[in-house]
């Protein structure tokens, strides 16, 4: 945990925020995976980190901004606890870490909310993502499931202040991006012909949990890097193949990093994989010299999508004008997806809250309809502490170039005599994270390597 008074201060400046009312904050459960007692790994909910730092399962926090008293529900561990798991830090204990006073048992929660709400005051609460947790708003407000309405009011108060990072949380970020370039060099030190892929995410995540971290997220690590969010391990490494490693780490007190590097199972790239990544390359450099305060990261975005049709141009893969092409999204045959995302205690921050609060303004709302921009989850301008990530690529999808094609799709712009030639090319993915700073930008953590010669001569140092 941090300092109490760190707590202390986030939950004084959301009380201020939100001005009225009470803010409940309900922490996460042990889940089970088949029976009840045999549960997945527990991970408590984020928002409740930030602004309590308590990660036991079962307790929910009640800032009552009109009295100025924070309390927390939770039950303290009684003799069958200690029986089945040893004596333990007292809830009190931890909550006093936490510069809270009060605490009660949680089943007085309901009886202090309903009191709340006889009296007129508001309950503002966060979107439930968890079933528990929809059926205990539902309890507790004493209201049927079609009733939840979280308040805009306190969402747009917690991303504000959670969006800006504490000094604190840039060294935790910084741990999980450590070990996650530990965990890279390890996947480009052990792949080779005959592994299979999940031999390779076996690999990194012991090298995780030997740091005391576990996975930010499931690892996409595969030979067929056009699939976006592949999660099958079970394909073999040949030569010829590229490894598409998109993978993080997570620290104990919940802080991410996501990083990928595409690599080849072989000492050098072919010359169609190094032409390609080096596309892929010139879109990333482009993008970071772009990140800055008040630069909006749609536009970031779309200078990406023209760098990298620019160099599709030059491949024979892409034709016209690359301004023209972008402005009609035919770039999005070769990539489909956002240029980055907000990153923090969550990887993908704070997506829980909704994109339209975390990434996007009113004024300058999300485009849903539009195939790639759909998928972009940051639009907004950026601010100093803002932890985001960059992440270009080119992803060859035969499924999709197939339909495309048959319609005569963008034919204006796409050469497609030749993409046949690329048929079976898969894809390329890169991707670091950046602090935005006063003057510019920063990358966080140990830098890793990125170049084709430096990815070259790393893995010929161990094949």
């Amino acid at each position: 945990m941090f300092s109490s008074t760190t707590y202390q201060r986030r939950r004084e400046i959301l009380k201020k925020e939100v001005s009225h009312g009470g803010i409940l904050l309900l922490g996460h459960i042990e889940s089970p995976i088949n029976f009840e007692h045999n549960t997945y790994p527990f991970r408590q909910d984020s928002s409740f980190l930030y602004y309590v730092g308590i990660q036991v399962p079962r307790l929910a926090v009640l800032f009552d901004v009109d009295e100025n008293r924070d309390i927390l529900f939770g039950d303290e561990h009684d003799l069958d606890d200690v029986i089945w798991m040893g004596r333990q830090e007292t809830l009190q204990d931890k909550c006093l870490k936490a510069g809270l006073q009060e605490v009660r048992p949680f089943n007085q929660l309901g009886a202090y909310i309903q009191n709340m709400l006889r009296g007129n005051r508001k309950v503002h609460y966060l979107p439930p993502y968890q079933s528990y947790s929809e059926i205990l708003l539902q309890e507790v407000l004493g209201i049927p499931r079609a009733a939840i309405s979280p308040s805009a009011t306190l969402i747009r108060a917690v991303v504000k202040q959670r969006s800006v990072k504490e000094d604190q949380e840039i060294e935790q970020i910084e741990k999980a991006v450590q070990v996650s370039v530990d965990m890279h060099r390890l996947a480009m030190q052990i792949a080779k012909p005959g592994m299979k892929e999940f031999e390779i995410v076996n690999a990194i995540q012991k090298l995780a949990a030997d740091q005391s971290c576990s996975l930010a997220y499931p690892p996409i690590v595969t030979v067929h890097g056009e699939v976006l969010h592949n999660h099958y391990r079970q394909h073999t490494l040949q030569s010829g193949d590229m490894v598409l490693n998109d993978s993080g780490a997570e620290t104990a007190m919940g802080y991410a990093a996501d990083l990928t590097r595409t690599f080849p199972v072989d000492r050098t790239f072919t010359v169609q994989q190094r032409e390609v990544y080096q596309v892929v390359l010139k879109a990333f450099a482009d993008a970071r010299c772009m990140l800055q305060p008040g630069a909006q990261f749609k536009e970031v975005h779309l200078q990406a999508a023209r760098s990298l049709v620019t160099g599709l141009i030059e491949l024979g893969l892409m034709h016209g004008d690359p301004e023209e092409a972008v402005q009609n999204h035919a770039h999005t045959l070769f990539f489909q997806c956002g240029l980055g995302h907000m990153m923090g205690l969550d990887v993908h921050d704070m997506e829980d809250l909704g994109e339209q609060y975390v990434g996007y303004t009113e004024d300058e709302p999300k485009d849903t309809e539009t195939f790639g921009l759909k998928s972009l989850r940051l639009g907004k301008a950026l601010q100093s502490g803002y932890v985001i990530t960059v992440e270009p690529g080119i992803y060859i999808i035969p499924e999709l170039i197939d339909r495309w094609q048959a319609e005569k799709k963008h034919s204006a712009f796409i050469n497609y005599a030749t993409l046949a030639q690329y048929r079976n090319f898969g894809g390329i993915r890169i991707e670091d994270n950046f602090l935005i700073t006063p003057r510019g930008n920063r990358v966080l953590g140990p830098e890793l390597m990125i170049t084709v010669d430096e990815i070259e001569a790393y893995r010929s140092s161990f094949c």
